[in-house]
């Protein structure tokens, strides 16, 4: 068939299904929308996020601490009296999964002074860095040290023909890498005394722009050898650079009280407990992380004061019953960043078996400054399930009636603040990708879907700039009501609602159906029958996820198998299944449910520690970047499941991001089982 032809046949399928007759429609009833619409303040949230902003808020530190006693006591002043901090132990030697746990860091003083010489000798000329002004001039994870030394420049600092000629001994330098890395060098091996750095981190199209930024700096936890580094802008690097480079003698005193300690992984939570004795032991979870350098306002704290807003709006119209207790209990977490998700989900098993759905929240009010893009993100394609369709329904009402306001002035929900923009969200529905919470929750050792919302690019991301005065109240408003509509449903979800969810997942499945046939076609026709019968068997999958909430009646089921057989039929081009193959292809791996979690930890790579950090950067999966994305290590484990071989998980993932060759996928897992991650 060509493809004008299957165009027109494919028009002629979607004109004929009645399906579509009728537009996206709200999961909830008019009454709950308003009610949620009309609570919900974006002010409120921003007031919570200028306190939370002012804190330096690294694991277990005292600036964590305060944030987070903050959020217990708003909690508790919004009427949910079970809010609390609950403590994980964090000495560096205890395993929580697949993370490592790292000590708690805090820091009480630290400055960096250039000098300046005069008769009498060396004194104070301009300070740099200074941890009570700045905290983010301290890379974390500096320990303390007290050192008068010259500066010398070594580029980028990670290879070691940037120390050729130079005796740095002693020394501090210059370097244009993260101090991690750098340290590796220039300080294990080389004897230098500490490292300013001014990594460009985060690169996006505004990267390098603004030469006046101070970006957060990180030293390895577990590094062999104790240091320090400072961050300084590009601008301040560019110059002593200059300087060096002509000659001069540049020369600073730096001065660090900071360190790693004994203590605890600290994690605040909450709940509202449902109302059905049968499921309120189910739960609904709301995630973010509050862990960030100061002031991390979008990065964090927004998605903090956005499930912060979310909770006392829930707890508030329940009490008042303006809308009705959900059935299941919703519960509302605020953890260090991965680590402290791992932490939880490990120190509180019963947990990962009792929730039914997360709504992330990362990075949520980036106003219009940031040039951020708000995204409401499936999870991993590896893992199907009905709850990120929701969250999609909820974003894309939003997306209207936002957009209705914007061009026309009146909206039945124009979800704006006093304090606010008035710009349509144009909320992006995209497809997984990692680098927070969800990503624990959606690993297929725990099996918990995840709506991810998050805002990217931000120009201002782990930068002095992240600060209170970019974000939107808003759009914090939008994103909490997304993420409270999103969980109130589904912490409501009953039988009563499978009919509507089931017209909601055939519309979706229309759309993505539509995007199937151009990704389609860019592949080999060798591939071409592997990634439709996937894609459909994705589909299929999403109903039967539904069962977990409430069960799908049989005639509902098989209507619903018509549907999806009508549309395979239309879209065609599916085919017999591959023959299987001799060799590596036919082995069949099983995951070690005593280590659970995925390989994405925080500050640890438990592969490199225990496979060995040389033969871990010779893996090629990890490296290997497909025809949409480069996420395979993350699912080829995902899709370790005691049925599929090497050959069906290396098609799946070629479905997901692209082709690509069963050796690299049959090499990781090889390894994977070798530290005994999996098993055949």
């Amino acid at each position: 068939m060509t493809a004008s032809a299957l165009a027109a046949s494919f028009a002629a399928f979607v004109i004929l299904c009645p399906t579509l007759a009728a537009q996206d429609r709200p999961l909830l009833p008019d009454r709950t929308l308003a009610a949620l619409a009309g609570e919900l303040s974006g002010e409120v949230a921003k007031r919570n996020l200028e306190f939370i902003a002012r804190e330096h808020r690294i694991r277990g530190s005292v600036g964590w601490r305060r944030a987070g006693q903050h959020i217990v006591d708003q909690l508790k002043s919004y009427g949910i009296a079970d809010a609390t901090i609950e403590r994980f132990p964090a000495d560096g030697k205890r395993f929580y999964g697949t993370q490592r746990s790292r000590p708690p860091w805090d820091a009480t003083f630290a400055e960096l002074w250039e000098l300046r010489r005069e008769p009498g000798g060396w004194v104070r000329n301009r300070r740099l860095a200074d941890w009570n002004a700045m905290p983010v001039t301290l890379a974390q994870d500096s320990e303390s040290g007290e050192v008068e030394a010259d500066l010398v420049d070594v580029g980028n600092g990670t290879a070691e023909r940037d120390y050729l000629g130079k005796e740095v001994r002693g020394k501090l330098v210059l370097a244009g890498a993260q101090p991690g890395p750098v340290a590796r060098l220039a300080v294990e091996r080389f004897g230098a005394a500490g490292i300013v750095s001014y990594a460009q981190n985060q690169r996006t199209a505004w990267w390098g722009e603004n030469d006046n930024l101070i970006r957060w700096g990180h030293l390895e936890t577990f590094a062999p050898s104790k240091t320090f580094a400072f961050m300084v802008s590009l601008k301040e690097a560019r110059a002593l650079q200059q300087r060096i480079g002509l000659g001069q003698q540049v020369r600073f005193s730096a001065k660090v009280v900071a360190g790693k300690h004994d203590g605890d992984y600290e994690v605040v939570t909450a709940t509202i407990p449902g109302a059905d004795p049968r499921l309120k032991d189910e739960e609904v979870a709301f995630s973010c992380h509050l862990d960030h350098q100061r002031p991390g306002a979008n990065d964090n704290a927004s998605g903090c004061v956005a499930i912060l807003e979310a909770a006392r709006t829930l707890a508030a119209l329940i009490a008042s019953e303006r809308i009705p207790r959900p059935a299941r209990t919703l519960r509302f977490i605020w953890p260090p960043e991965i680590e402290g998700t791992h932490a939880l989900l490990n120190g509180r098993p019963e947990l990962g078996q009792r929730i039914r759905a997360v709504i992330h929240m990362d990075m949520v009010g980036g106003g219009p400054d940031t040039k951020a893009t708000f995204h409401v993100t499936r999870g991993p394609a590896s893992f199907p399930s009905f709850v990120y369709d929701v969250g999609a329904t909820f974003g894309a009402f939003v997306n209207r009636q936002s957009a209705e306001y914007a061009g026309t002035g009146t909206a039945a929900y124009p979800l704006v603040s006093a304090e606010g923009g008035k710009e349509p969200l144009q909320a992006d529905f995209a497809d997984f990708s990692q680098g927070s919470d969800h990503e624990v929750y959606t690993d297929a050792s725990y099996g918990i879907p995840a709506i991810y919302l998050n805002d990217w690019p931000d120009r201002y991301i782990h930068t002095n700039l992240d600060a209170p005065a970019n974000v939107d109240p808003t759009k914090l408003k939008r994103a909490a009501f997304i993420g409270a509509a999103s969980g109130y449903f589904l912490a409501a979800f009953g039988p009563s609602d499978v009919g509507p969810v089931v017209g909601m997942l055939r519309v979706a499945a229309l759309r993505r159906a539509a995007a199937l046939l151009p990704m389609r076609a860019e592949l080999p026709d060798s591939e071409q029958a592997g990634f439709s019968r996937f894609r459909f068997g994705y589909e299929r999958a999403l109903l039967g996820s539904i069962d977990r909430f409430a069960p799908v009646p049989a005639a509902l089921r098989a209507e619903q198998e018509t549907f999806l057989s009508g549309l395979e039929r239309t879209i065609g081009g599916i085919g017999p299944a591959r023959a299987a193959a001799a060799g590596a292809g036919q082995t069949v791996y099983r995951r070690n449910p005593a280590i659970k979690g995925p390989l994405s930890t925080f500050g640890y790579d438990y592969l490199a520690d225990h496979y060995g950090a040389e033969r871990t950067g010779a893996l090629r999966l990890p490296a290997f970047s497909g025809r949409w994305g480069s996420g395979y290590p993350y699912e080829v484990l995902n899709l370790v499941d005691g049925r599929r071989s090497v050959r069906e998980i290396r098609d799946a993932v070629s479905a997901i991001y692209g082709p690509v060759p069963v050796e690299l996928v049959a090499e990781y897992l090889a390894a994977l089982e070798e530290v005994k991650l999996v098993s055949r």
